[in-house]
């Protein structure tokens, strides 16, 4: 995913070892490692991006048009495009989505509400790879 030129690179990093306290807003695409206390929100109306790693934790608010997650959520979160949830994922909120893919270990404590607009997507990987 790092120097791929896709609709959605990674431009930026928030290492293991860093801790954020306060709101995190990005354009494009932004990989955290660490933990963030704060919300965490894609500005604009361009594509975004964010990975929250294995090593990661945020408590709060995350929005953004693509996520993977594979670390741990605490509050709402909001996909308006593609959302990835890898094994590792604990999510302790509601989670909305447009597109949704769930890896066998995935955990989501709370609703799971789909964007009525168009059809459901919703892909379930049952392999443990």
């Amino acid at each position: 995913m790092l120097g791929r030129k896709t609709k959605s690179t990674i431009d930026s990093l928030i290492g293991v070892s860093t801790s954020i306290q306060g709101d995190v807003h990005f354009k494009g695409g932004l990989r955290i490692d660490g933990h963030v206390k704060g919300n965490v929100i894609a500005d604009g109306e361009e594509p975004s991006m964010l990975v929250i790693s294995e090593f990661a934790r945020v408590e709060g608010e995350v929005r953004v048009a693509h996520l993977v997650v594979n670390g741990e959520v605490v509050g709402p979160v909001h996909s308006s495009e593609f959302l990835e949830l890898q094994p590792k994922a604990r999510i302790t909120g509601d989670v909305y989505y447009k597109a949704l893919e769930m890896h066998g270990g995935a955990l989501v404590s709370g609703k799971l509400t789909h964007d009525q607009v168009g059809e459901p997507v919703l892909k379930l990987a049952l392999s443990n790879t």
